[in-house]
């Protein structure tokens, strides 16, 4: 079966490569960007400004191949892909969580931006804490990990 998506806007950031990006959205506090949304899909915002963030599905676009054993940013210790979020991936989508600052006929103004400047963007979702925020009972590997999320950064070993 063949699936196709088309992006719905572009996501605008600071970083032109990887190297240096922070890893995750927690990393990238006060960072801002901006999604330039196809004119055709603007009214499809009606009511997404009364959220405070927002869910970013999007295409690692320069993300070439991948490997089913992987070693994240954190850590050399490889792992399963599907047990780190690496961006080569069998299908290569993203997701970040981000604040929305606001919004201007078709772009939107975020913060907290972790992705690389020209993103391919797939879809956008509301996030609602009281669907979104669940308590866990283990994190797998990362509960060995003793890192501070916000000063790691990404560095060139998955361009």
């Amino acid at each position: 079966m063949e699936i196709k998506f088309e992006s719905i806007g572009t996501i605008h950031t600071p970083f032109k490569t990887g190297e240096g990006m922070p890893i995750q959205s927690v990393s990238a506090e006060g960072v801002k960007g901006t999604i330039e949304l196809k004119q055709e899909l603007v009214d499809g915002l009606l009511d997404l400004d009364g959220f405070s963030h927002i869910m970013l599905l999007y295409q690692f676009h320069k993300s070439t191949g991948y490997s089913l054993h992987t070693k994240p940013f954190i850590q050399e210790t490889p792992h399963g892909v599907f047990a780190t979020r690496a961006p080569q991936r069998p299908n290569s989508i993203g997701l970040s969580v981000v604040k929305l600052i606001s919004i201007s006929g078709n772009v939107l103004e975020i913060e907290n931006v972790d992705m690389l400047d020209g993103t391919p963007l797939l879809d956008i979702k509301p996030y609602i804490s009281q669907f979104d925020i669940h308590k866990t009972e283990k994190n797998g590997w990362f509960e060995k990990t003793r890192v501070n999320l916000k000063e790691v950064k990404s560095d060139d070993r998955f361009m």
